[in-house]
C-alpha cells in the first residue's frame, strides 16, 4: 500500500506538507481533501506528471483539468488576461468553492487544457491543500480523486481502495463534506457562462453585483 500520512496534528502537517511536496516536485501524484471530495495534485506545470494523471483516472484528454493556486496575487503568472470583474469575483469568493476559467497562459502545458487554450483555477478553502499549495511553487491539479465516471472519494480509505496502487501519497484530513463540487464559471465569454452548478449558487454571484448577467443552461 501506498504511504498514507494522518494530519493530526502541528507535526504530523509538518511532515506530510514536507513529504507531499517533495513527491509533487519529483513528478509524483498526491491525494487530499478539499472543501468538497479529495483531488489528485501534480505539478500542474509538469506535462508528464500531467500525463500520468490522465492514465490514473482514465480520464478522456480532450477534458481539460483544473488548478488550485494559493493567492491572488499568483493569477497573473497562470492567465493571460484578468478582466476586471474576474478579479473582483476571485477577491469575493476566494478561497471557496468557485472555480473560475481564464485565458490560460503559455507557461501552462497543453495537455492540461486539452488544447484548448483555457484554465480553470480556484482557491481552496481547505487549510491542508491551500497549506500544500502554499508552500510550492508551481500550482497543483484539483481533478477529484476517482476513476473517471465514478462517484468521487470523501474519505482517505476510498482513495486507498480505488487508487491506493498508483498514488504516490495520501495526505489523511478526514472525511470531508461532499456533497457539492465547485461551481465552475468561464469569464471569457460576457456574459460569463455558468458551466457547472455546486458550492457557489449562480444567484450569490448575482447577488455580489459583479455581474448583471449570466449565461446558467441548468
Amino acid at each position: 500500500m501506498k504511504p498514507l500520512i494522518k494530519i493530526d496534528s502541528d507535526e504530523s502537517l509538518r511532515k506530510g506538507l514536507a513529504k507531499a511536496s517533495e513527491i509533487i516536485s519529483k513528478g509524483g501524484v498526491v491525494a487530499f481533501p478539499t472543501e468538497s471530495f479529495y483531488g489528485l495534485g501534480v505539478d500542474a506545470t509538469n506535462p508528464h506528471a500531467i500525463t500520468r494523471l490522465f492514465q490514473i483516472k482514465k480520464r478522456d484528454p480532450d477534458l481539460p483539468i483544473l488548478i488550485l493556486i494559493a493567492s491572488l496575487q499568483e493569477l497573473p503568472r497562470y492567465v493571460s488576461s484578468i478582466p476586471l470583474q474576474a478579479k473582483r469575483l476571485g477577491e469575493k469568493f476566494w478561497p471557496g468553492g468557485l472555480t473560475i476559467i481564464f485565458r490560460a497562459s503559455p507557461i501552462l502545458p497543453s495537455v492540461l487544457t486539452a488544447g484548448k487554450e483555457k484554465v480553470g483555477i480556484r482557491i481552496s478553502s481547505h487549510p491542508l491543500v491551500n497549506s500544500l499549495v502554499s508552500v510550492l511553487d508551481v500550482p497543483v491539479t484539483g481533478t477529484s480523486a476517482n476513476i473517471s465516471g465514478s462517484p468521487p472519494c470523501i474519505k482517505p480509505d476510498q482513495v486507498v481502495k480505488y487508487l491506493g496502487g498508483d498514488v504516490d501519497l495520501v495526505l489523511d484530513g478526514g472525511t470531508t463534506q461532499g456533497k457539492d463540487a465547485s461551481t465552475i464559471i468561464d469569464v471569457t465569454s460576457d456574459p460569463p457562462i455558468i458551466v457547472r452548478v455546486g458550492i457557489v449558487r449562480p444567484e450569490e454571484i448575482i447577488k455580489s453585483g459583479i455581474y448583471k448577467t449570466l449565461v446558467n443552461p441548468f
